[in-house]
């Protein structure tokens, strides 16, 4: 496998991972709107922005020709004044291929971003996941993240 930094030929794959969790979409079916573009083109020119990907290797351990993207999720890493004035990753929209589970590939990928926050000198990695996501929350669980906070959303109306 091959974690990196996602370029826009990754998106409608990576669309694709986030609009279904429970199934696997054909990424050449995906449709990718203007809004997709503008909101790649925001993350990939913001240096406190990431998309990351997963993707499978060929026989050579080179990324695969078609380069499947097994998995993703985005890093922004946030200063503050907490933590002694180390910045914060906040991780959101971490998916893996649902016929891929059950592999050590989401475990692969969080360690991955954490090593990845590490190195930019983070002093901790936090995220929200949505309360349905029972699966999900012991997955993070298992990997050493702990229920500290309650998360609050207020969608804002556009004007």
């Amino acid at each position: 496998m091959i974690f990196r930094v996602a370029t826009r030929r990754d998106l409608p794959a990576v669309l694709a991972l986030l609009a279904d969790e429970d199934q696997v979409l054909d990424p050449a079916t995906t449709a990718v709107g203007e809004e997709h573009e503008r909101a790649f083109a925001a993350i990939e020119s913001d240096a406190r922005n990431e998309m990351l990907v997963l993707t499978d290797t060929g026989a050579d351990g080179t990324e695969g020709s078609d380069g499947t993207v097994l998995g993703c999720l985005q890093l922004t890493y946030i200063p503050g004044l907490g933590q002694g004035g180390q910045e914060r990753a906040l991780v959101e929209a971490v998916r893996v291929r649902a016929d891929r589970r059950g592999e050590g590939l989401g475990a692969e990928l969080m360690r991955l971003a954490a090593e990845r926050a590490r190195g930019r000198g983070c002093a901790l990695i936090q995220l929200t996941s949505n309360k349905r996501r029972t699966a999900a929350h012991r997955f993070y669980e298992r990997l050493g993240f702990a229920r500290s906070h309650e998360g609050f959303k207020l969608p804002l109306e556009r004007p």
